[in-house]
């Protein structure tokens, strides 16, 4: 800062550079909240600056109790719209009572009800997880180096992850094809060399310019298959542990 008001930068230094903040929602309300000036071991000025927006609820955002009831937002209703009381008291939000049970927060007594709906004050905070925030999609990016599938997260460009509950899902609607798409063709294929012999993964010999089993020694038994990448380094980990997983050929 010494070196700033000692040396003040010229007006011809100076220029206008307008840019447009995107982030925020479109009629809502930018302030600039805090401003920082800096300088590196060059005395090059650097400017750093922090700006505020409201944001308004919308659905899918994350709120919760002081007492840990989490829960994202299912729908927004006009206020005409809203149950009310015998008094004519319209609610601001309510809960649905199938999370009680199983997060087991604060404030169950173990007794039954009284009512079938209760109502009553209650601070709820909005949490900073937004669906604007955690919006994201992509064709085609960045994939890892060591399992060669997509990256995880939105800060690397990464993939939507198709977990255990959505595969049984389509397993249970025998999506097949879409199952082989989503979790082979779309992540991490691969060809490998594969035995008809003794069942073991074979190599590619450049020198022979032909595959070869590496148990057998013998490349005229030798089919190349797809399989996911994963599951080929799931093979040699096995091979490490001395175990070693054979592939049955049918139509080989």
């Amino acid at each position: 800062m010494k070196n700033i008001i000692k040396d003040p930068v010229p007006e011809s230094f100076y220029k206008d550079s307008w840019q447009t903040y995107s982030k925020g929602i479109e009629g809502e309300t930018t302030v600039m909240d805090r401003v920082a000036l800096s300088t590196d071991r060059n005395d090059n000025l650097s400017i750093t600056f922090m700006i505020r927006h409201t944001h308004r609820p919308e659905v899918g955002d994350r709120f919760s109790s002081r007492h840990g009831q989490k829960g994202v937002v299912g729908t927004i209703v006009q206020h005409e719209d809203f149950p009310f009381s015998e008094r004519g008291i319209c609610p601001d939000l309510i809960m649905n009572p199938h999370g009680f049970p199983s997060r087991m927060t604060v404030g169950i007594t173990g007794m039954a009800l009284q009512a079938y709906i209760f109502m009553g004050p209650i601070y709820y905070q909005k949490l900073k997880h937004m669906v604007m925030d955690k919006m994201h999609a992509r064709g085609q990016g960045p994939r890892d180096m060591m399992t060669r599938q997509p990256t995880q997260g939105k800060l690397r460009n990464g993939g939507l992850r198709v977990g255990e509950m959505e595969r049984d899902c389509l397993i249970a609607y025998g999506a097949s094809m879409l199952i082989h798409e989503r979790l082979m063709i779309s992540s991490d294929p691969f060809e490998v060399q594969v035995c008809k012999k003794c069942g073991l993964l074979g190599y590619y010999n450049s020198k022979l310019k032909a595959a070869v089993c590496s148990l057998c020694k013998d490349g005229n038994n030798v089919s190349n298959l797809k399989l996911p990448y994963a599951c080929k380094l799931l093979f040699q980990e096995l091979q490490s542990m001395n175990i070693d997983p054979r592939l049955q050929l049918t139509d080989a």
